[in-house]
């Protein structure tokens, strides 16, 4: 293929030297503004056709300009790296020379023989380069404002139909129902559209899953309800565990308490009332008023929100001790344990929760599970674990195709009423696919048959009113590959011996820890928060050091490890596509790209701000990066947060048919059934193998509930 040099040069065999740079130097420092062939004609058309020596019309001229186009078109990345005209071969100045003006110091491209005058015209060549100057300008200009400017994210917005009845019995205050109507809804982030006409309708007293692939607006969804996007009526409260809560000098007790405000209320007005009355100071009402307050107490049982909020916080895993502390001194995963105590305490009509249970270990799930199916009012959750939704849902919600399907029943319950539910739809498309076929076939066959023709009409008219159904729109399967970086090594492969750790030698994590994994192990571990999991991990991988024993590692090993915190690992200014650019640099966008859309991060999530991903698109972004190394054995830190049943599923399908070894931490029981073969069990400073797997240990945890009064 040509290039634009040779383009120019066999189309105007004559162009002197100056315009030629010029009309170069515009197309290979400027060719990536050039969005049309309309452009670049403006830009150097009339130039050219004011130096054509045979006299090209504006079609020809038009012509050329289309194949300079082409040209750059064809190679646009390397258009956009050049700044500065590209020689098409070395030039030797030494056998040039001769014929020029030995006292100009331009270079040879723009140098003129002697005696040669320009073609140009000079008021052409300074308007056509006014026009490229304004263009590189407000190019420059756009790009420092974007350069400069800080990361701006689209904001989600809903939009709803008014209903009069509602607006007028909202007014009226004769509303008294605690079920939440939402009808004919729209939500949008930017401008995608994440439900389109949609209706809600939540039934008080009922515990809805809501459930959906990562990335249609699941998390959007309960954000626009809390913050009363959506219309819910004024006398129906709505609380939304979402952030963490705030550290300060307040004991995690007495956070739980506060969230009771008409406790508060009332307990701080009889201490201000007492203090007046034993002061002397009182005004003869006090005791009347004292004894409403210690009646109202009394009905809202009052004295037993202490003992209450303990219980809530000891389910969640909070100790008698951590309960006196202050929250400044708890970690971030701890502050949204107490958001969610708090959130239990004061018992909202309508309690938004999503994924719950990604702060919580195996223990806390347990007991959540079992408070969650004796509460009273409504709860709308979105969350993967199959298990935890099966246990608390009395209905599921169904987010797809920018709409909300409704479904009674548990998820299992869904799944198979889901299914058979699309069998019918297809089965129903089919019948009436035939059926308008067969009438079309009548039709085709007698539409010039007079005799037949108020025959043909009542099938035309039978078919305009047929209504149009439309096929299964099935959901795309997730796919997960994790390459294979098997190879057979002579054990040990990993493993800890005698191991002694610490932060605080007063306070040991591990004493004489000893575990071993090779290149088939299938591990998981369990254990509270705190228990020293996450720890562990590290030191198997090298980064923290034993106080005491050995790790060893075989030399060949090549670890690849999943945070739990991964998002706090990658770069949220950028897109998933730069971010693999930078940590393994080399590669064409088509091999980052094809990395990605091995992970369901394809299309425009891939050069999208990593910041505008959901926390699942996030998740497979982690996922690329970890194994575009082929590391041959993995190690993961609570893999399924964030992630949707589909993509869990294939994850654990990847898993299973990796050739190399694993060992993960996770509280999801469904993911653990279908990946590990042995459970790994870290508590009291020390590691233990549980021979009986994943239904000993929930058996173990149910006893302990049993003796501490949970169940």
């Amino acid at each position: 293929m040509a290039s634009c040099s040779d383009i120019l040069r066999t189309e105007f065999p004559e162009l002197d030297g100056e315009v030629f740079a010029y009309v170069t130097g515009i197309l290979h420092s400027s060719g990536a503004d050039f969005e049309s062939v309309d452009e670049l004609v403006e830009a150097v058309g009339e130039l050219l056709q004011e130096v054509a020596r045979d006299g090209k019309d504006e079609s020809a001229i038009r012509d050329v300009c289309q194949r300079l186009f082409n040209c750059l078109q064809l190679d646009e990345a390397r258009a956009q790296r050049c700044s500065q005209v590209l020689l098409d071969a070395p030039i030797q100045l030494s056998q040039i020379t001769d014929g020029y003006d030995a006292n100009t110091d331009l270079l040879p491209g723009l140098l003129l023989k002697r005696g040669q005058t320009s073609m140009v015209n000079a008021k052409k060549l300074e308007k056509a380069e006014a026009k490229l100057k304004a263009k590189q300008d407000k190019r420059m200009e756009r790009d420092s404002v974007k350069s400069s400017s800080p990361l701006v994210l689209e904001e989600a917005t809903a939009s709803q139909a008014a209903s009069k009845k509602e607006t007028r019995m909202e007014s009226s205050g004769k509303n008294k129902s605690y079920d939440v109507r939402i009808e004919n809804f729209d939500v949008s982030f930017g401008e995608r559209v994440l439900l389109a006409g949609a209706d809600l309708n939540l039934a008080f007293g009922r515990r809805y899953g809501l459930v959906g692939r990562n990335g249609l607006g699941k998390t959007t969804l309960l954000k626009m309800i809390a913050s009363r996007s959506l219309r819910i009526p004024s006398h129906i409260s709505i609380l939304h565990v979402e952030q963490e809560v705030a550290g300060d000098e307040t004991p995690a007790l007495q956070s739980v308490l506060e969230c009771d405000t008409t406790r508060e209320s009332l307990l701080r007005e009889e201490k201000e009332l007492t203090a007046k009355v034993n002061a002397g100071r009182g005004e003869g009402t006090e005791g009347t008023r004292l004894s409403e307050i210690y009646a109202k107490l009394e009905e809202i049982e009052a004295d037993k929100a202490p003992a209450r909020a303990s219980v809530i916080l000891a389910g969640l895993g909070f100790n008698t001790k951590m309960q006196q502390q202050t929250t400044k001194e708890f970690s971030g995963g701890w502050r949204m344990r107490l958001a969610l105590a708090r959130a239990l305490f004061a018992r909202p009509d309508l309690l938004l929760l999503d994924e719950p249970t990604n702060m919580l270990d195996v223990r806390a799930i347990l007991w959540l599970e079992n408070y969650l199916q004796t509460w009273q009012s409504t709860i709308l959750v979105v969350s993967h674990d199959r298990n935890f939704l099966n246990t608390v849902a009395t209905d599921i919600i169904h987010l797809h195709s920018q709409r909300l399907d409704t479904y009674r029943g548990d998820f299992e319950n869904f799944m198979k009423t889901k299914e058979e539910r699309l069998k019918n739809q297809q089965r129903e498309y089919e019948a009436q696919q035939q059926y308008r076929e067969h009438i079309q076939v009548f039709i085709d066959r007698f539409r010039y048959n007079a005799n037949r023709a108020s025959q043909v009409q009542s099938k035309l008219k039978l078919l305009e009113k047929l209504p149009e159904l439309k096929p299964v729109d099935k959901e795309s399967e997730v796919m997960m590959k994790f390459p294979d970086g098997f190879e057979k090594f002579s054990p040990p492969i990993l493993q800890l011996d005698e191991v002694d750790f610490c932060y605080d030698p007063s306070h040991y994590i591990f004493r004489s820890l000893s575990v071993s994994a090779d290149l088939e192990s299938r591990i998981c571990v369990v254990g509270e928060n705190g228990a020293g999991k996450s720890t562990m991990l590290k030191i198997l991988m090298g980064e923290l050091a034993p106080v005491r024993g050995i790790r060893h590692a075989h030399r060949n090993l090549k670890i690849g490890y999943f945070s739990q915190h991964h998002v706090d690992q990658l770069d949220l200014n950028i897109s998933a596509v730069e971010l693999l650019a930078r940590k393994f640099p080399g590669k064409t966008e088509e091999e980052y790209r094809h990395q990605l859309g091995s992970y369901g991060v394809s299309g425009e999530l891939a050069v999208r701000p990593v910041a505008s991903l959901s926390g699942g698109q996030k998740s497979r972004v982690a996922f690329a990066q970890m194994t575009m190394s082929c590391p041959n054995f993995y190690i993961l830190d609570e893999p399924t947060n964030h992630l949707d049943m589909e993509t869990i599923e294939a994850l654990a399908k990847a898993l299973n048919k990796f050739r190399g070894g694993i060992i993960l931490v996770s509280h999801d029981e469904c993911f653990i059934r279908l990946v590990c073969h042995e459970l790994w069990v870290c508590e009291n400073a020390t590691v233990t193998r549980i021979e009986g797997g994943f239904d000993q240990y929930r058996d173990i945890l149910k006893e302990q509930f049993r003796k501490e009064g949970f169940l």
